[in-house]
């Protein structure tokens, strides 16, 4: 079997469970890995058992010729990397927050078609295990039509000056944080249970003085089918959970037909409409690495697209529909009113 070859570019908290990831794909190698410090790029090669080792990106993807690169650096980074990558006719997987701007995620997912590479955003959230069995239960119709939805964000890793400082220091910087770096997952996945976004209402603050960017807010998106969802962020809250960062929240799902909630063990419980009894909906989940093993999950979906095994989601072209809803949220919370939707950049 001809294995597809992945060069990597990145060493931080974060990455770790991608490199984990690849080793347990069979299909697919690691064969350099690239950071800033060569001392870096070799720590992580020890550990994840990579043979080369680069501190320049152009000259891995120029030795190497790999089928795809892995970009899992910040977001100042990608415009760049990516256009390197397309240059050369490889396919890439970008992590998200997908560059700095929408203007630049345009241009690098134009780049990319114009090239003819696969770029796929390494959007892993609507990969986590518990939102595919949500998926189902509203494909299968249990929930009726659906009414409203909320996402309590509450992962409680926000507060005093040492905020984000041991996993992603890069956070206390960021001008937009919570929507751009965190809340975006659920746009994405919002959008992947309910369909297309058209109106947002919000308001952002900033708590903690020791962060650059908005991290509370409340958001209020309207969509296609008639459902309200909100998200309603606060990373200085908590919620309760073994594991605060498994879920990072809470939702609730109502619809004519009842209402599911999904807990912070990723339980997830239904209640028929007209009932007072709810019902635990079972299904089977691996506890590994970050968020039931989304990582893998999302890796897993992108090698099986590669080897022509079925159809990709988070295409560059697709994630940019999450970024123009994202800069709707923004400009909504500057202006203090409704704002719709303006998909005509992306599609």
């Amino acid at each position: 079997m001809t294995k597809v070859r992945i060069a990597a570019v990145g060493t931080g908290y974060f990455s770790r469970f991608q490199y984990a990831a690849w080793n347990r794909i069979k299909e697919a190698e690691v064969v350099a890995v690239c950071n800033r410090t060569r001392a870096g790029a070799q720590e992580v090669a020890s550990k994840f058992g990579i043979k080369q080792v680069f501190d320049d990106f152009a000259e891995m993807l120029d030795a190497m010729t790999p089928d795809l690169v892995d970009i899992i650096t910040p977001p100042a980074t990608h415009l760049a990397y990516i256009t390197e990558a397309a240059n050369r006719g490889v396919n890439v997987i970008c992590q998200k927050p997908f560059c700095e701007t929408l203007a630049d995620a345009i241009k690098a997912v134009e780049i990319a078609e114009k090239a003819n590479i696969t770029l796929v955003i390494h959007e892993n959230f609507r990969f986590q295990p518990w939102y595919s069995k949500i998926f189902d239960e509203i494909s299968g119709s249990r929930l009726g039509e659906l009414y409203q939805a909320q996402f309590r964000l509450r992962p409680g890793d926000g507060q005093g000056p040492d905020a984000y400082l041991a996993r992603q220091p890069y956070f206390q910087k960021m001008p937009r944080f919570l929507i751009h770096e965190t809340g975006v997952h659920w746009i994405d996945t919002f959008r992947y249970l309910f369909g297309e976004i058209t109106s947002v209402n919000a308001v952002l603050r900033r708590l903690n003085p020791a962060i650059a960017g908005e991290d509370s807010g409340l958001v209020t998106m309207a969509f296609e089918s008639g459902l309200l969802a909100v998200l309603d962020g606060n990373r200085l809250s908590d919620h309760s959970a073994e594991n605060r960062r498994l879920t990072m929240g809470e939702m609730t799902i109502e619809g004519s037909g009842g209402a599911l909630s999904l807990d912070g063990d990723a339980n997830i419980m239904m209640r028929p409409f007209g009932q007072n009894q709810t019902e635990k909906c079972e299904y089977q989940w691996d506890n590994i690495d970050f968020g039931g093993d989304c990582v893998y999950r999302l890796q897993r979906h992108v090698i099986d697209y590669i080897t022509g095994k079925g159809p990709i989601m988070n295409s560059g072209r697709e994630y940019l529909r999450n970024l123009a809803v994202e800069e709707a949220i923004y400009r909504a919370a500057d202006e203090g009113r409704t704002v719709v939707v303006d998909y005509s950049k992306v599609i």
